[in-house]
């Protein structure tokens, strides 16, 4: 059913419409931000654990509001 989904003209016509959707503008800040949520994941994946774990610990419990 979805063999062939990926062809380049389908692809160019799925940018074209969101082009005409969102203008070039908007399209840019949109695969920008896509991108750096992209590095920001691959970085969280990747970092050492051994690291994460001793920011935990400097980081202090959070404290109960008071009335």
């Amino acid at each position: 059913m979805f063999e062939g989904l990926m062809q380049p003209m389908h692809l160019l016509v799925i940018l074209f419409i969101a082009l005409l959707v969102f203008g070039p503008n908007k399209l840019s800040e949109l695969g920008k931000g896509l991108g750096q949520g992209i590095r920001n994941f691959k970085d969280a994946v990747n970092e050492d654990p051994a690291k994460t774990a001793a920011a935990k610990k400097d980081v202090p419990p959070p404290q109960a509001p008071q009335a």
